[in-house]
Parts: C-alpha cells; sequence; structure tokens
C-alpha cells in the first residue's frame, strides 16, 4: 500500500488473487466478483467525480468540471491498491490462526496477544454462533423472516441481545481461564506444535534481503510514480526491472512454499503407502 507505482500494484494484486484462489478456492472467485469487482469499479469512478486535477483534460461534466486522464489514473490506482490490501488482509485472516499469533507474540506482549488473537476469531465465531442462533430461532417460528414489521424487529432484538450476551460471556470466560492457567506470568511454558527450524532461518534471511533491497530501492526513488498534473514515473532501467523482479518474488514466495511443501507431501505419501498384496 505504499507503492503506487501501475506495475508494483499489480503485481501485488494479482500476486494476492493467485494466493487468496489457493487458499481458498472457488469462495476466493466468488468473493472477488462479488465484492472486490464492484468496491474497484465505485472507487475508480469516484475519485474523477471529486477531483479534477490533472493537465490532460478529456471533458468537461455536466456540473462544468473538467474530467482529467490522471484523475482517472489515479482513481484506478486507488482501487487496486484497496483491493490488493483486502485481499493480502484475507489470506492473512486464512493462514493466520489465533494459536499461531499466540506463538509468535505470546512471551513478548502476552495481554496483548491475547487480545488480538480474540479480536481475529471474533468475526468468524461471531458468525457461526449467529448461524446457530438464527436457526433455534427459527425453528420456534421467531426468526426475523416471521411475522410482520414489528414482530421482526422485536426477533431481531432478541437475536441480537442473545448474540451480545453470548459475546460477553465468551470473553468473560475466556479471561478467565487464562487467567487460572497463569497465562503472562513470568517463567510460564507453553506447549506449541510449531518450532523454528532451518527452513524458517532461510525464509526469514529471503525476507529481510528482499525487505532491504526495496527499501534501498524505494530511497534511491526506484519506484517513484507521480499522476499529478500528469502521469509520469521514474524510466525503465535495469535497477527498476530489478526491484520489481524482486518484488514479484517477494508476492509470490507464499504460493511458492505452499506449492513446494505440498509436492514434498505428495512425495511422502507415495512413498509411505503400502502396495497390495498380489496372489502367486
Amino acid at each position: 500500500m505504499f507503492l503506487m507505482h501501475p506495475v508494483s500494484l499489480a503485481i501485488s494484486l494479482a500476486s494476492a488473487l493467485v494466493y487468496a484462489v489457493y487458499l481458498n478456492g472457488r469462495r476466493a472467485v466468488r468473493f472477488s466478483l462479488l465484492y472486490m469487482l464492484p468496491m474497484m469499479v465505485v472507487a475508480a469512478l469516484v475519485n474523477p467525480a471529486f477531483n479534477h486535477e490533472g493537465a490532460t483534460i478529456l471533458t468537461y461534466l455536466p456540473s462544468g468540471n473538467p474530467l482529467t486522464l490522471e484523475s482517472i489514473l489515479y482513481g484506478a490506482a486507488a482501487a487496486a491498491m484497496l483491493a490488493a490490501v483486502v485481499t493480502w488482509f484475507s489470506c492473512y485472516t486464512a493462514v493466520m490462526t489465533s494459536d499461531k499469533f499466540v506463538y509468535l507474540f505470546g512471551r513478548i506482549i502476552p495481554a496483548l496477544s491475547l487480545v488480538l488473537s480474540m479480536t481475529l476469531r471474533f468475526v468468524p465465531k461471531f458468525q457461526a454462533q449467529l448461524q446457530v442462533v438464527s436457526e433455534a430461532q427459527r425453528c420456534i417460528g421467531r426468526d426475523v423472516s416471521n411475522g410482520g414489521v414489528l414482530q421482526r424487529l422485536r426477533n431481531a432484538i432478541t437475536i441480537l441481545s442473545i448474540m451480545v450476551t453470548w459475546s460477553l460471556e465468551n470473553a468473560i470466560e475466556t479471561a478467565d481461564s487464562m487467567k487460572s492457567r497463569g497465562y503472562g506470568l513470568p517463567g510460564r511454558t507453553a506447549f506449541s506444535i510449531y518450532r523454528f527450524d532451518s527452513r524458517d532461518q532461510s525464509a526469514l534471511s529471503w525476507l529481510l534481503y528482499c525487505g532491504f533491497f526495496l527499501c534501498c530501492g524505494a530511497a534511491a526513488k526506484g519506484f517513484y510514480w507521480r499522476y499529478y498534473p500528469t502521469a509520469r514515473g521514474v524510466p525503465l532501467t535495469p535497477m527498476t526491472v530489478c526491484l520489481q523482479a524482486v518484488y514479484l518474488a517477494l508476492c509470490l514466495m507464499p504460493v511458492i512454499l505452499n506449492i513446494r511443501a505440498d509436492r514434498e507431501w505428495g512425495v511422502l505419501r507415495k512413498e509411505n503407502e503400502v502396495q497390495p498384496c498380489t496372489k502367486q
């Protein structure tokens, strides 16, 4: 979201979509078509309607304000950036579970890590519980689809009251449970299925190298691009090509690691399969 270069935005958005499809399958495609695409169209149209900066005037709106090419380009870039950020966060939600978050930050910031992990999983749990409550209310004829307008409003308020009570009770139970287990006390140990091994060291080293390389490139204005008053950016040079290539490798790293792990697991499964006995 800090790079507004068109090539960088295209790389980020395409990589995020590929990773989202890999993680969520058809659900990611459905989300992109039903929500992301209309959001991008609206964001791209809103900017030219209110922002009239730019030197290339295409036409004049009925209000008398000019419609410029630069405002359209900036609106499209802002829409792509917004879609990329939302898609990356959807990938983060699918990958980063509360157990992983507590494992990473539980010893450093135990209280804050617990609050953040509860916050991250609150929405999925709330949706699941809301579906359970709605089905239970529907079975007794008190769903939001039953009765007149006032009755539906009363049923909706009842469901909302049930969900608020459940949320508060669940938060209190979680806090009491973690407190009784000594969470956050100095010297407390915890079991975890995750280990920081040589593969993690290699991945972290690659991330740090790419981050340092891209920061140096950004400081040298290798990603420079402006939209006003005219759309213009850094010319195509070997340095800019290398920067975009490293950025592409960084964005595709999660997909590459997952595909590599899937292939390794597939080979191991084939090796461990028991061959059927043949009759003599």
